[in-house]
């Protein structure tokens, strides 16, 4: 199982990431722009920003790891449940989810790291 703290670890590997909250609940964030929240609502789940198409297609996966809320319809980003996620793909959509939320000049730091 992934845990908060697997997810911290994962986006810290990012440039200039920083944990911190959102709606008083534990966030990620780029910049001050936040780009994941683990949510303490009924449902649960880690948010993450990503793509209406991105969004749209990881729903229609049918990966029980994804999922979405009323709250969250036509808002560019996705639910995961973090007991079900596999970890390369979580990893996969920290870095989509930060290179939407950086400034160019922080996501060149990333190409320049790579």
């Amino acid at each position: 199982m992934t845990t908060w703290e697997d997810v911290v670890r994962m986006a810290s590997e990012l440039p200039e990431v920083t944990e911190s909250t959102s709606y008083r609940t534990p966030a990620l964030k780029v910049a001050g722009k936040t780009f994941g929240r683990l949510r303490t609502e009924a449902e649960g789940g880690l948010m993450l920003m990503c793509g209406l198409d991105e969004k749209a297609a990881l729903l229609d996966s049918g990966d029980p790891a994804f999922y979405t809320t009323p709250h969250y319809d036509g808002y560019g980003s996705i639910l995961v449940d973090l007991e079900k996620v596999d970890v390369r793909q979580l990893r996969e959509l920290i870095e989509d989810a930060w290179l939407l939320k950086a400034p160019p000049k922080v996501r060149k730091l990333l190409d320049e790291a790579t």
